[in-house]
């Protein structure tokens, strides 16, 4: 011990230097754990080392806060620990998902915990929670062994020091964006990580957030976007009053965004037994189609249906930014739902998965939707052998919608069953869909799995089409994937050689002419809503006259930041969206009775779940679900309270989503 204090104590004269060494050392293994592969981070230092250098004075910034303390090593260490963590959280994600780690993933971490049995097994957690807790007791350890610095600590050189490094780390930075060596405005955040190295890219999600406010942002330029009169002489965009509703046909407008979804045979190097999406492949061939260009890759739904939805493009926004988290909790946004409201339609929202994930039973009032049925409101659910809802169900509660309104409706529904994860062992006996070639029986049973995932959506995609068909009423229906699903793929790997590129058709049972064009997801609506004859709203309007345009982009951006962060110039400054009153679940939930039988009370109605709840001014009370029509309540109440009870639909995460009247 003796020896190590005299160390410690002569290596501290050169303690910048140490914390600098260290600082390289631990950047190279947060590079390592990014791209699961050490020869990748050491090809990564020595073909780009500015670049390297930039990251490293980041660890460095943070690590010479340790000059602070007299138990130096210690808090080197810990405040090391910090990145080390992010590091180990960011390799861990990659091998589930194609999407890095990044500061917006916190503001969804409670999300996160809510799937995270299905990405990792219970035995995988329990070492987690194991290695947590070694972690703590080796920190507590470090502490009691490593030795303090025997003089007083001069604080204003220390702080000078710190503040040079600070500024040290800031120009090298600064400079090198400057130059082009770093990257400020992150297209695909997968190959940011790798181009920009993990801890510039993973600061940046932190200090970028919402959409910049363009360099030349007035009301002069907000109304001088418009120059075919599309908005009147003002230029500026009143609902209703600025729109052409006057058309031939208003169909049912349906929206089915798949997770996941896309044609496994333009994956390299895997074979299977038959088409996994015969139906989905003659759909493609027979109604309008195309290319879709996708924000997201392997994770990101909730922002493939903000883009769809809103016709602003997620790339305005911060590395890894959610809307649905940051900007639309404060504030509404100009929607399809909007649009179409304006033209009579009913607004419906359907998710065969939690209501509250990414906040969408709150985010959806903001939004425009009149109702939202999330999985808390279905009946007769089945799940994959990864504990994700089945699309199948979803017929049903589209046809539920429809006829939920004697007017037209626009419904917008999220699948689930694609989701990742994938098992790398075999999950599935007797699969419809086998894998004839791989590369490893690993990458056979990943595969294997999500194929027959993607083979059952494709039954689901032919049933809905088949049921619609003979609907007595007009339907335009769009369906595409979200995003590539998590599988371990390249631009190399993808006949199409992109990794944001889906398949979308417009199908419709009333004999619209077959128009093949590629569009990117924030083009969609605008696309749809013009081929059925609709100019309503400002976003629709602007794509459908702008898009290919000088200045189209920038435009674009300028209107977003102007809608949801300036001064609504183009709504002549003020917010004509009012939020909605959302009604979870198209199906009402009703109390008929109360029967007591014995000590023990039942609740008779309708259209109960596995997620109905007994509850008593507020509290939710011990209830167990005996089919759609009963509920029992099992613990003791007082009986004159009995009068008030309600059902309540609670969610997994025991959020309380709609209550009985």
């Amino acid at each position: 011990m003796s020896k190590l204090k005299a160390f410690f104590e002569k290596d501290l004269k050169h303690y910048v230097l140490l914390v600098f060494i260290a600082s390289v050392l631990l950047d190279l293994i947060i590079e390592t754990l990014g791209r699961h592969s050490l020869i990748g981070s050491i090809g990564f230092m020595v073909q780009h080392p500015l670049v390297f250098f930039c990251n490293v004075m980041l660890v460095f910034a943070v690590l010479s806060l340790s000059l602070l303390f007299r138990k130096r090593i210690f808090m080197m260490c810990v405040f090391g620990m910090a990145w080390l963590v992010v590091g180990i959280i960011n390799g861990v994600i990659l091998f589930n998902r194609m999407t890095p780690f990044t500061v917006k993933d916190l503001s969804n971490l409670e999300d996160g915990l809510s799937i995270v049995t299905t990405y990792f097994s219970v035995k995988t957690l329990i070492f987690v929670i194991i290695g947590a807790a070694l972690l703590v007791v080796g920190l507590i350890l470090l502490y009691r062994k490593t030795p303090k610095i025997q003089e007083k600590i001069n604080f204003k050189k220390t702080i000078a020091v710190i503040i040079i490094i600070f500024l040290a780390t800031i120009g090298a930075i600064q400079g090198a964006m400057k130059v082009g060596i770093l990257d400020t405005f992150f297209g695909n955040l997968a190959y940011a990580y790798r181009d920009n190295g993990v801890t510039y890219s993973f600061f940046i999600t932190w200090v970028k957030e919402g959409v910049d406010k363009p360099d030349n942002y007035s009301k002069a330029e907000i109304e001088g976007i418009f120059t075919g009169g599309e908005l009147g002489d003002d230029n500026v965009y009143t609902p209703g009053t600025d729109d052409d509703t006057d058309v031939d046909s208003t169909p049912n407008i349906l929206f089915l965004q798949l997770e996941s979804f896309v044609d496994p045979t333009m994956m390299e190097g895997v074979e299977y037994s038959k088409d996994p999406i015969p139906n989905y492949r003659k759909l493609l061939e027979n109604y309008s189609s195309g290319y879709l260009m996708v924000p997201a890759v392997g994770a990101g739904t909730a922002n493939v249906e903000f883009e769809v939805m809103t016709g602003i493009s997620v790339k305005f926004f911060g590395p890894g930014e959610y809307p649905y988290k940051s900007v639309l909790r404060d504030v509404t946004c100009e929607s399809s739902a909007y649009d179409v409201k304006q033209m009579g339609y009913t607004a419906h929202a359907i998710h065969n998965h939690r209501g509250a994930f990414y906040g969408r039973n709150k985010v959806f009032a903001d939004l425009g939707f009149d109702t939202f049925t999330s999985l808390e409101y279905m009946n007769n659910v089945t799940k994959t052998p990864k504990n994700w809802a089945k699309d199948g169900i979803l017929t049903e509660e589209i046809l539920a919608a429809l006829q939920s309104t004697e007017g037209q409706d626009y419904i917008y529904t999220i699948s689930v069953q694609g989701h990742g994860k994938y098992p790398t062992e075999q999950e599935i006996e007797n699969p419809a869909i086998t894998v004839t070639k791989a590369a490893s029986d690993e990458e056979k049973w990943t595969h294997e799995y999500y194929a027959n995932q993607v083979y059952e959506m494709d039954l689901f995609v032919k049933e809905l089409t088949d049921t619609l068909s003979n609907y007595d009423e007009d339907v335009i229906l769009v369906m595409y994937g979200d995003h590539l699903p998590a599988l371990d793929m390249t631009e190399e790997t993808m006949k199409s050689g992109s990794l944001y590129e889906t398949q979308y058709i417009i199908w419709d049972n009333f004999g619209m002419k077959k128009q093949d064009k590629d569009v990117a997801t924030y083009q969609l609506n605008a696309e749809v809503f013009k081929r059925l004859g609709f100019t309503a709203g400002m976003m629709n309007k602007y794509h459908q006259n702008y898009s290919g345009t000088p200045g189209y982009m920038s435009n674009l951006k300028m209107l977003a930041y102007d809608m949801l962060y300036g001064d609504k110039y183009i709504y002549a400054e003020k917010n004509p969206f009012q939020q909605t009153k959302l009604k979870m679940g198209v199906k009402e939930i009703k109390i008929n009775e109360v029967v007591q039988i014995g000590e023990d009370y039942y609740i008779k109605g309708e259209n109960f779940t596995e997620f109905s709840k007994i509850s008593l001014d507020g509290k939710v009370l011990k209830t167990v679900y005996l089919g759609p029509t009963i509920l029992a309540l099992n613990e003791e109440v007082d009986p004159e309270d009995v009068s008030r009870m309600k059902v309540s639909q609670v969610e997994k995460n025991k959020e309380v989503l709609s209550t009985t009247e």
